[in-house]
């Protein structure tokens, strides 16, 4: 079968390639999934260069997270052959086949396709354990989203709107903000250039936010200090920027928020049954059409190398679908 291997570390790309491997033998306890799309995620990127917190050893098959059917199950498995199915793993998806452990798998939420399936879990899962577990979103709040042009902030926004935060959502790039405007509806779109505060002071009615959802970092989160309520919290997701940011901590305790650090993936796995239940909600909002991702593009998976690209280079608004 096709896969999207890692075959070296570099920083470049030149590592990765489209090759011929073996299928995949699953073991007692795993499905067998034909994969009909993956969604590109930024730590798929992260990982070719060894530069994310999970560090695979060369040679490993490129994807966290995807959709397709069912071919075999294990015994006493509640899926069935054909079942339509997404999750993922930390690698694997981006390939014809891939064998995944069967809690791994889930039914795909009614009338949602392959391609947005594959895009719903990994960042809706992050904006639900940071919005809402870990930021505790009540309805009414004001919410600054960075990087709201990705998947992970256009998923932010999605959800934080559906549950009844005011939103502002924030890009670095002016001629995303319609874009941004069309696909999520936001309170506002601001540009977060340089110093935003006043611009968040104003639309807030000088009030600020009562959560900042971060996965931005450097001079952003600096800036964003300046705009949590007190009794706020600063959500800090990643680092696209490449600088991790510090600060003094007389900062948050001045102004009386909180910093929270946010690791769904982790958080699932050390509360299982939250992590279950979050998915369950997910799905459940999906399959009623009250979310919905974003998809900027789907290409057949001979072209990643354009999808890889776009998301280096900050060219997307959503998602990265791959079709094997």
């Amino acid at each position: 079968m096709k896969a999207l291997r890692v075959e070296r570390l570099t920083d470049d790309l030149s590592g990765v390639a489209l090759t011929d491997i073996a299928m995949p033998e699953p073991g007692p306890d795993e499905v067998l999934v034909r994969v009909r799309a993956s969604s590109l995620n930024y730590p798929d990127l992260l990982m070719t260069r060894g530069a994310y917190q999970f560090k695979p050893e060369p040679p490993f098959t490129s994807g966290m997270e995807l959709a397709g059917e069912v071919v075999s199950a294990p015994d006493g498995s509640s899926l069935p052959v054909g079942q339509a199915v997404m999750g993922g793993a930390k690698t694997g998806g981006f390939a014809e086949y891939v064998a995944l452990p069967a809690r791994a798998v889930r039914p795909i939420p009614p009338g949602m396709d392959f391609a947005s399936a594959a895009s719903l879990g990994t960042a809706y899962t992050t904006a639900w354990t940071a919005l809402v577990e870990q930021g505790g979103l009540r309805e009414g709040q004001w919410v600054l989203v960075h990087g709201a042009s990705g998947g992970v902030g256009l998923a932010a926004c999605d959800l934080a709107r559906a549950l009844g935060a005011r939103v502002i959502a924030a890009t670095h790039d002016a001629a995303k903000v319609d874009l941004i405007r069309d696909a999520v509806s936001p309170e506002a779109v601001i540009v977060n250039r340089g110093r935003f505060r006043e611009d968040v002071a104003e639309l807030t009615g000088g009030a600020l936010c009562d959560l900042v959802y971060d996965p931005v970092g450097g001079d952003v989160f600096d800036e964003s200090t300046r705009c949590v309520a007190f009794g706020g919290k600063l959500l800090v997701i990643g680092f696209v920027a490449g600088r991790i940011p510090e600060i003094a901590v007389n900062i948050p305790l001045i102004k009386g928020f909180s910093i929270v650090g946010v690791r769904a993936g982790e958080f699932a796995r050390r509360f299982p049954e939250r992590g279950a239940a979050i998915a369950a909600e997910i799905a459940r909002l999906a399959g009623k059409g009250v979310i919905r991702p974003i998809i900027d593009r789907v290409l057949p998976l001979k072209r990643w190398r354009v999808g890889f690209d776009a998301m280096a280079g900050g060219q997307l608004v959503g998602k990265v679908v791959f079709e094997p």
